[in-house]
């Protein structure tokens, strides 16, 4: 029984968080110039309006079912030619981590305020407060396809940009077969997660008693 409630607050609370993800990309892509993102439907928390549901929704659940990482949705389609400038471009693109760290705090504040037990949603919540975290250092690594490449690629020459968004699908692949085989580097990023989810004040511990719950066929 724990387990299925472990199990059920994870995915939901994903879902959603994956949701307020995309949906930031878009509400500051709207106050940033480019209009369209309302009539694409993007101003919504319907994942069925995405541009990509599969790499926005599935996939990320996906991983999270099989790593427990933090894999961030398929960006939604903005027209940044319609963006004012540079700045609101990195803004869009540093929305959508923004959020999650959003719902990372929250929770964290819930966690911290109330009265925790080892049973019921609180493994479930830290777990999922833990997985916001990852969500963000992962979104903020600075390779194509991540936000933090999107935020910084307005600055780079023209001609650049374009070679390296030739070879971004090889890029991201390379960067997640480091991340899971290379060891020396998965740890420094679970330390950098598990860090920042330390200066939240997220029961570190309670999270992990909830990935266990939460991967149940283990």
């Amino acid at each position: 029984m724990e387990k299925a409630i472990t199990f059920i607050v994870v995915i939901v609370g994903w879902i959603f968080s994956l949701c307020l993800h995309e949906f930031s990309h878009a509400v500051v892509a709207y106050y940033g110039g480019d209009t369209s993102v309302k009539d694409k439907g993007y101003l919504t928390f319907n994942p069925l309006k995405y541009t990509h549901p599969v790499y926005s929704i599935v996939l990320p659940v996906i991983f999270l079912l099989l790593g427990g990482i933090g894999l961030p949705g398929g960006a939604v389609y903005i027209e940044t030619w319609r963006l004012r400038s540079k700045r609101w471009e990195s803004a869009v693109s540093l929305a959508g981590p923004a959020a999650n760290l959003v719902v990372a705090v929250v929770l964290a504040v819930i966690l911290n305020f109330a009265p925790l037990t080892s049973g019921g949603i609180w493994p479930g919540l830290a777990f999922l407060a833990l997985m916001q975290v990852s969500a963000v250092v992962l979104n903020l690594i600075p390779v194509p396809p991540f936000d933090g490449y999107r935020a910084l690629a307005p600055y780079l020459d023209q001609e650049l940009r374009a070679r390296i968004d030739q070879v971004s699908g090889i890029v991201v692949m390379l960067a997640f077969f480091v991340l899971w085989y290379v060891q020396a580097v998965n740890t420094f990023f679970w330390q950098v997660v598990f860090r920042i989810s330390g200066w939240l004040h997220v029961p570190v511990l309670l999270a992990i008693q909830g990935f266990t719950q939460f991967q149940f066929w283990r």
